[in-house]
């Protein structure tokens, strides 16, 4: 499994999760994923440049019992190649809740109803600088 994997760091129901990073100057996508293993995805947000017949779009999905749930695309797309980006994330047992870099926002269902994950994975075409939990 190619990127950062971030284990046994809890991010819990009413904390915010903050993660700043640059996708790659030639970025296609990237993800970033949270839930319990590689196998039990609670959020899996993946900004689309042009993937997956998608072209600047942010495509949410949950991943559990060996399948995909349904894609969700709602919010803006504030990421530009080369350039750093700020995500925050919280979340209650129902959705979360991710404020994008213009201040645009997406509403996730909480389809795991989890109020506390300790598994997160950042792949694809980007650099991770900084993940913390408040």
């Amino acid at each position: 499994m190619a990127g950062v994997v971030v284990m046994n760091m809890s991010f819990k129901v009413g904390q915010t999760l903050t993660i700043t990073g640059v996708p790659n100057s030639d970025a296609s996508n990237f993800a970033l994923n949270i839930g319990n293993s590689k196998d039990e995805l609670a959020l899996h947000m993946n900004p689309r440049f042009d993937a997956h017949g998608d072209s600047r779009a942010v495509v949410c999905n949950s991943f559990h019992g060996g399948n995909w749930c349904e894609e969700h695309r709602e919010g803006g797309f504030p990421f530009n190649l080369g350039e750093e980006f700020k995500i925050l994330m919280t979340f209650t047992k129902e959705e979360f809740e991710i404020t994008l870099s213009d201040g645009s926002q997406i509403h996730f269902p909480n389809r795991l109803e989890g109020e506390k994950y300790t598994y997160m994975h950042f792949e694809g075409d980007v650099r991770i600088h900084g993940i913390e939990v408040k």
